[in-house]
Formats: structure tokens, sequence, C-alpha cells
């Protein structure tokens, strides 16, 4: 399973909207893609959405992190 995703691994996705992925559904907003957009290596945590169907995982993307690199 797939704990968190990043702006490459999500495909590089422009628009807001709902994708299919190989863990299940991902709801990726506006706001998510405005993070990315200004840290392009920020990682999200997938939140499960609780549903009925226990086949058609849903995720949306939580809290982020970002890379830390060298201190200069």
């Amino acid at each position: 399973m797939v704990d968190k995703v990043t702006w490459q691994k999500a495909g590089r996705v422009t628009e807001p909207g709902r994708y299919m992925f190989r863990f299940g559904w991902l709801t990726v907003t506006a706001a998510d893609l405005k993070v990315w957009e200004q840290f392009p290596q920020a990682a999200f945590t997938l939140v499960k959405i609780p549903d009925a169907d226990p086949d058609a995982a849903e995720y949306h993307l939580g809290l982020f992190e970002l890379p830390t690199g060298p201190s200069s």
C-alpha cells in the first residue's frame, strides 16, 4: 500500500478531479495542486475515505511534507 504520494507519482495531474491509480481512486483539489505548483517535491499523505464498498478504495490528499535537504 502507498502511504504518501508526490506530484510525480500522481502523474503530474494539472486539473482538480478524481483519478484512478493502482491503489484506488484519488481526488485532487485545486488547493492540492497549488501546493504542488509551489513545492513540486511535496509528498501528501493519502487519507482513505470510508466507503460502503470495500472494493472501491477512495482517497484524498491530507497533510503534506516537504523534502529536507542539506543545510547551508
